[in-house]
């Protein structure tokens, strides 16, 4: 059995609506509706009802305008369900939708430049030095230095100090994969966390599709246990009535980025909850009262296992109680990794900022 999110915070609505439009309103209510098209359809023409959207709007004429863009498209058996333009869509939209929100963040931010294989130009310049590359210079830019200090009357004479060169940003591969917690808690407490969480997965697959191609990103859920989940299927992730199993998780994390090649390999981790259950001997074991030490000394010694295979893992976590703060710390600790403590609407946010920031800093 899945659980859904089912309540419609009307303040994020009215957001949505004014910032958004019917589309990204639509693609939202895909997400929290795990993917149910129907379901999401009929929520829009109740939020019609109630009056959150102008009565004069042609719903159906929209749905239909979706059908002939196969953003929605139907089955062998007659259902309406996402096509795969409108998974597509899903990426782009919740990619625009972080990455709006995140200029500002990242202004200001200073990459590392180090060795590495391949560069990619900025468009920031530095004075030429000794050894760069010729085909670096920035012509524009050293023409008008030489300018400033040449009688209008004369010639252009180009000195050394003149000349300016493109700075590049080295990059190197990197594997990452993201862990989505969907214990029952990602839905209780009157907060919907599943939604953000999916939307960030979808954000960072479609960041890493059209900006750093040579990367690769894999998603994985916990609960009960771990299982991978392929990109298709992110829209339709639903929690149940899980425990947390954080350590399965950490252990098919490592499993998946051993299948990768890239010269660097992270872990991002999306939690609420304390570690409740592991695994042993095929058998299921469980606390849910406070922090059973025999779960939690098994998940750290399973970080440690990833910091002595180069694997950082960045945690961020959906809850601020001074017991689970204690212990994410302790697991960043142990794995020389860090944590974040973020609010479900600024959690995009953080994780795009983290993900581009650290990209630019990796060591080769």
């Amino acid at each position: 059995m899945r659980h859904r999110y089912s309540y419609l915070d009307p303040d994020l609505i009215r957001q949505l609506l004014e910032e958004m439009g019917l589309r990204r309103l639509f693609n939202h209510l895909l997400l929290q509706s795990g993917g149910d098209v129907d379901e999401a359809m009929r929520w829009m023409r109740a939020l019609q009802d109630r009056g959150y959207i102008d009565p004069n709007i042609d719903l159906d004429a929209f749905f239909a305008r979706l059908m002939e863009e196969n953003v929605i498209g139907q089955d062998a058996d007659g259902n309406v369900v996402l096509a795969a333009g409108g998974e597509r869509q899903i990426r782009r939209d919740a990619l625009d939708e972080i990455f709006g929100g995140l200029q500002k963040s990242l202004t200001g931010s200073h990459s590392v430049n180090t060795a590495g294989q391949g560069s990619e130009r900025l468009t920031e310049t530095r004075p030429y030095q000794f050894g760069d590359d010729p085909m670096s210079i920035d012509s524009i830019r050293s023409l008008q230095n030489a300018m400033k200090h040449t009688d209008p009357a004369e010639s252009i004479l180009m000195a050394e100090d003149d000349l300016e060169v493109f700075e590049t940003e080295h990059n190197s591969s990197c594997a990452t994969v993201v862990m989505i917690d969907i214990s029952h808690s990602m839905i209780l407490y009157g907060e919907d966390r599943i939604t953000p969480a999916k939307k960030v997965a979808l954000a960072l697959t479609e960041l890493i599709l059209t900006k750093y191609p040579k990367d690769s990103i894999d998603v994985l859920l916990f609960g009960d246990e771990a299982r991978e989940v392929p990109i298709s299927e992110i829209p339709y992730v639903q929690v149940g009535p899980f425990h947390t199993n954080t350590k399965a998780g950490l252990e098919l994390a490592q499993r998946i980025l051993r299948r990768h090649k890239h010269n660097n390999k992270q872990i991002f981790m999306i939690t609420d909850g304390k570690p409740s259950a592991l695994t042993e001997n095929g058998h299921l074991y469980t606390n849910s009262f406070g922090l059973d030490m025999k779960i939690v000394n098994r998940t750290l010694e399973e970080a440690d296992r990833c910091r002595r295979a180069n694997i950082p893992i960045t945690t961020f976590m959906l809850a601020t109680d001074p017991m689970l703060v204690n212990f994410v710390e302790q697991l960043s600790k142990i794995n020389r990794g860090r944590a974040f403590y973020s609010s479900p609407d600024r959690l995009g946010e953080y994780i795009l900022a983290d993900y581009i920031r650290n990209r630019r800093k990796f060591v080769h």
